[in-house]
């Protein structure tokens, strides 16, 4: 697989009312009602413009402390460990080891009091969190090449969708193998023969 994917948002719907697109990804090592981060938010694209933007493969992963403090983002790879720890200067984010999974980033709370959250970042956005990972606890994050696409309004990129976004018509785009590729809105609009909205991948490009 490439280690960019090149994506490009075509707006062909009907929708009239300026609606948000919002591009995420679901945690998959978590429980199935998890809520998910707003990975990457579209504005104002009106009918028939586009928005190029890419997926990057490379990750990186964070953590904040009970304290406010944040450290700084590590490049993070499948079957990796990460663990805050406490050091001299204070509390520190490093490499551990390798993890017990080879699908799976690990970010360990190895202090010896106050949790933490574990942050993902791909491409300098925020693409998944856990919070509340207590000492002696692990976050675990496994990603499918899939990205996920949901027409909303007023989400914010970065946070945390609330469950009302969550069961909106989202759809499951796969990215297995591709190197670039239109994602198609349609549907939508006012009348009362209007279509759901609909996203699908055009013009692609395999790796």
């Amino acid at each position: 697989m490439t280690n960019v994917i090149k994506l490009n948002f075509i707006d062909r719907s009907n929708d009239s009312s300026n609606s948000d697109i919002v591009f995420y990804q679901k945690n998959v090592s978590m429980e199935f009602d998890a809520l998910h981060v707003a990975w990457k938010v579209i504005r104002n694209c009106g009918q028939g413009c586009n928005h190029p933007f890419t997926y990057p493969m490379e990750m990186e992963c964070s953590a904040s402390d009970s304290w406010g403090n944040f450290m700084p983002r590590l490049k993070c790879y499948n079957g990796q460990m990460f663990h805050v720890s406490e050091a001299a200067s204070g509390n520190e984010l490093s490499f551990k080891g390798p993890g017990t999974s080879s699908k799976e980033v690990q970010l360990q709370n190895d202090l010896i009091r106050g949790a933490i959250s574990a942050c993902i970042y791909k491409d300098g956005r925020m693409l998944a969190i856990k919070t509340a990972v207590a000492p002696a606890q692990k976050a675990v994050f496994q990603f499918k090449p899939t990205l996920w696409a949901s027409v909303v309004s007023q989400v914010v990129e970065g946070a945390v969708m609330d469950s009302a976004v969550m069961s909106a018509v989202n759809t499951e785009l796969s990215l297995l193998g591709v190197a670039a590729t239109d994602i198609v809105l349609t549907g939508g609009g006012p009348s009362k023969d209007a279509t759901s909205f609909e996203f699908r991948l055009e013009n692609v490009v395999m790796s």
